[in-house]
C-alpha cells in the first residue's frame, strides 16, 4: 500500500508531511481546508500554515477531536454522518476547482486497465466464482454507456474510506483531503458505499443512508451506475496478485464477486 504523507500530532496541531505528491496532494487538501473553512466550519481540520521540510510539502492544521469509525455506522454516529455528508454536499463548488483525484473519468480507464490484465485465480477459494465475476464485470465495462460527466457538482472529500470520518461522541467530522475537488453528488454517495472499507463488513445500512439522501429518479439512475463500476473497480483490487487480496480477510474477493454479479444483474 502506497503512503503519501507522514503524520505527527502534537498538541492541537496535525503536521502532515508529504512524501509524494505526484497528484498535487498538499495543494489539494489545503485548498480544500480553507474552502471548508469559509462555508463549513467545524467539518474540516482549520488549516494553520504550510512549510517544507526540505523539499518536501507540509500542511499543519487543527487537530480533530474523536477517532475515526469503527464498526456498525448506526444510532447518533449514522444521524450525524448524514448531517456530514448534508453539510459538505451544500457546500459551493468554486469555478477553479479541479475534478477530485480519483474521479468518475479516472477510475473508468483504472477499471477498464486493471480489469483487463490477465490473474491467476488458483489462490481464491473459489476461482470459478471469481471468474464469472471477473467476465461479467469486463463485459459490462465494454458498454459505451456509462456517463462519466458531473451532472449534480459537489465538493468532493475524494475518498469513501470510513476512516477518514471522525466521531467525537456528538458529531462527525472529515479528514484527509488530500484527493479534494470537484464531483458528482451520485459518484461521491456510490464511492461511500461501494468502498471495502464499509461494504465487506456490512458497516453501513445502505438503503436508509441513501434513502436519506432523497435523490431523485435521474439520480437513483445515475448512482447504480457509478455503485456497478465502483463495485468493478474493487473486484479488481481485491484480486490476487493487487494489494486488496493480502490486506483483506480470505474470502473478500468471493464476496465482492457475488456483490458484482448481483449488481450487474
Amino acid at each position: 500500500m502506497t503512503h503519501t504523507h507522514e503524520v505527527v500530532i502534537a498538541g492541537d496541531r496535525v503536521h502532515k508531511t508529504y512524501v509524494g505528491w505526484d497528484r498535487d496532494e498538499p495543494q489539494r487538501e489545503w485548498a480544500g481546508l480553507e474552502h471548508l473553512a469559509e462555508h463549513a466550519p467545524g467539518l474540516a481540520p482549520e488549516p494553520i500554515e504550510r512549510s517544507f521540510e526540505g523539499a518536501r510539502p507540509v500542511v499543519v492544521m487543527s487537530r480533530i477531536a474523536g477517532e475515526p469509525l469503527t464498526g456498525e455506522v448506526s444510532g447518533p454516529v449514522f444521524d450525524e454522518l448524514v448531517v456530514a455528508l448534508g453539510r459538505l454536499f451544500a457546500v459551493p463548488v468554486p469555478a477553479d476547482v479541479p475534478i477530485r483525484a480519483g474521479g468518475p473519468a479516472e477510475l473508468r480507464r483504472n477499471a477498464d486497465e486493471w480489469s483487463a490484465d490477465s490473474y491467476d485465480l488458483s489462490p481464491c477459494t473459489d476461482p470459478d466464482l471469481v471468474a464469472a465475476a471477473l467476465a461479467a464485470a469486463r463485459g459490462w465495462l465494454e458498454r459505451p454507456t456509462f456517463h462519466d460527466d458531473i451532472v449534480d457538482p459537489v465538493v468532493a472529500l475524494g475518498d469513501g474510506n470510513l476512516d477518514n470520518i471522525m466521531w467525537d461522541g456528538q458529531v462527525c467530522r472529515l479528514i484527509d483531503w488530500e484527493e479534494y475537488g470537484a464531483s458528482d453528488l451520485t459518484y461521491e454517495l456510490a464511492d461511500l458505499v461501494e468502498h471495502a472499507s464499509s461494504r465487506l463488513e456490512r458497516r453501513l445500512d445502505v438503503d436508509r443512508l441513501l434513502a436519506a439522501m432523497d435523490l431523485t429518479t435521474a439520480q437513483q439512475t445515475r448512482l447504480r451506475e457509478h455503485r456497478r463500476i465502483l463495485a468493478c473497480f474493487w473486484l479488481a483490487i481485491l484480486l490476487p496478485g493487487n494489494g486488496g487480496f493480502t490486506r483483506n480477510r480470505a474470502g473478500s474477493v468471493e464476496d465482492q464477486a457475488r456483490h458484482v454479479l448481483e449488481m450487474l444483474g
